[in-house]
């Protein structure tokens, strides 16, 4: 299957788009200003220990203190499969017994702040590869649960051999993840050299800054790309940025040099998303609506506590009999949903309602169909037979949030019960289009007309970037705000 990999940069947002086979598969979103913390590792200092909730207040330099619970306080274990999950299950020292006010701890977020609460921490540390999770604390070399237990010990034996191998530094421990169960002794070498290479500069600028230092940020979306999205299967990385173009090189060649072979910058005129019309899949994925080649249609609706999917033959009338007119139109939408369930990025429990056969033979068929098109996600999933309703449960893990809730948010017109495009998504929109527009037309002037919220927000937090955009196209950029337009509406008037 040949795989391509677009990138499309911007000050304010970075968006990569995994394609195979000519279509989008795979849709991956970072913004500059709503970048997570997870993964990050600080140095904090105990601001505060609290023994009746056995827990601390860690400052981090954030604007609220984190939160270090007693079960997240590491210690070194003997043996196991698992040792980082071993301290659970033990007899656990108090935490006035284990911290104290004052003392400065290396710490590592591991759960966003949310609402008034502060990110939550663990005093263990963890660094991701591309192919290992990287325990520096520890001496233990184990492999995923998820890899199928025959395959276990000869993938331990050779990830000990490459861990006790001289060449590659020694110390620490390593998990094989799932994705590395087909991987080369000289890939997991270099991945082995990459996170110790990483731990390396963690622990000296832990010896030269400050308490409430950040040591370590968890790769931007950019890097990730190399890390976690590249694979054999990959012909290219087009990106369309000059800058972040070399920046990413020279991060790739020194750590992961087979994937930056395979980067390429992009000089097309057209917007690099143009070329899969990319931007017009957002659209759909933002829909409830899924039409299918034959006429068929999927309809998504997504909740709080799971998504539906429910499949309908819509136009299609088939060309033989009823029977074949619904198998056929079930075993498209096998395809479909599994396409629409990585690019949409929905997660949790998953309900699909393929439409009724009679025929056991062809609800294996389809249900085989389903588990190989599934397969093929780089996210765990499990799926069930038909139940005695004809319906197929499913779970996919929650990996980060889903496309439709990074890119909107409750309408206020319609109490939650619709959602609209955000303000800054918006405003995202509009810098692109003024962009396009920039390259095909020489006005005096660029005016905007839109709704108050989206003209507030280029006056405020995104006024950096419009004025980098006026500057860069070398025309001036007006606003107008409007209050009858809606917050999707806006108009780009060349003056």
């Amino acid at each position: 299957m040949q795989q391509d990999i677009l990138i499309n940069w911007s000050p304010q947002e970075t968006r990569v788009a995994v394609v195979e086979n000519g279509a989008v598969q795979e849709l991956h979103v970072e913004r500059t200003l709503e970048r997570g913390l997870v993964g990050n590792i600080y140095l904090g200092k105990v601001s505060r220990v609290l023994p009746g909730m056995q827990s601390a207040f860690i400052d981090i330099g954030l604007e609220r203190a984190a939160f270090l619970h007693v079960a997240d306080v590491w210690h070194r274990q003997e043996g196991g499969e698992a040792p980082m999950f071993a301290r659970k299950t033990e007899p656990q020292l108090p935490i006035e017994k284990q911290v104290f006010e004052g003392q400065s701890l290396m710490v590592q977020v591991i759960k966003d702040p949310i609402g008034t609460k502060g990110a939550r921490l663990s005093t263990q540390v963890s660094i991701a590869g591309r192919l290992l999770v990287f325990l520096p604390q520890d001496d233990h070399v184990g492999v995923s649960q998820k890899i199928p237990a025959d395959e276990r010990d000869a993938l331990r034996a050779r990830l000990q051999a490459l861990v006790g191998d001289k060449s590659t530094g020694g110390g620490g421990g390593f998990i094989l993840r799932t994705n590395g169960e087909d991987a080369s002794d000289t890939e997991l070498a270099e991945d082995i050299a990459y996170l110790r290479k990483t731990w390396a500069r963690i622990k000296d600028a832990a010896l030269r800054q400050p308490p409430a230092s950040l040591l370590h940020q968890d790769l931007n979306l950019l890097q990730r790309v190399l890390r976690d999205l590249v694979g054999e299967e990959t012909q290219s990385i087009r990106l369309d940025s000059r800058e972040q173009f070399a920046a990413l090189q020279a991060f790739g060649r020194e750590f992961m040099p087979a994937a930056a072979a395979k980067l390429q910058l992009y000089k097309g005129e057209r917007p690099i998303f143009d070329l899969y019309a990319i931007d017009e899949e957002i659209a759909r994925a933002l829909g409830r609506r899924v039409d299918l080649k034959s006429g068929g249609y999927l309809i998504v609706d997504q909740t709080e506590a799971l998504t539906t999917i429910d499949v309908n033959t819509g136009g299609y009338v088939g060309a033989r009999n009823f029977d074949d007119t619904i198998f056929k139109t079930n075993l498209e939408a096998a395809g479909a949903i599994a396409r629409q369930l990585r690019l949409r990025n929905l997660g949790g429990i998953i309900i699909v309602d393929f439409i009724d056969m009679a025929r056991e033979d062809h609800q294996g068929a389809v249900l085989a169909e389903f588990r190989k098109q599934l397969g093929r996600d780089r996210v765990k999933t499990m799926a069930g037979g038909f139940s005695q309703l004809g319906l197929v449960e499913m779970t996919r893990k929650r990996t980060r949030e889903s496309l439709a809730h990074m890119l909107c948010e409750p309408c206020e017109a319609c109490q939650g019960k619709g959602s609209v495009k955000t303000a800054r998504s918006v405003c995202y929109d509009i810098l692109r289009e003024i962009l396009r527009e920039a390259r095909q037309f020489n006005p005096r002037e660029f005016r905007v007309v839109a709704s108050p919220r989206v003209v507030e927000l280029f006056l405020d937090e995104e006024s950096q970037h419009l004025a980098g955009l006026s500057d860069f196209i070398g025309k001036p950029i007006s606003l107008q705000a409007e209050g009858a337009v809606g917050q999707e509406q806006y108009d780009i008037v060349l003056m």
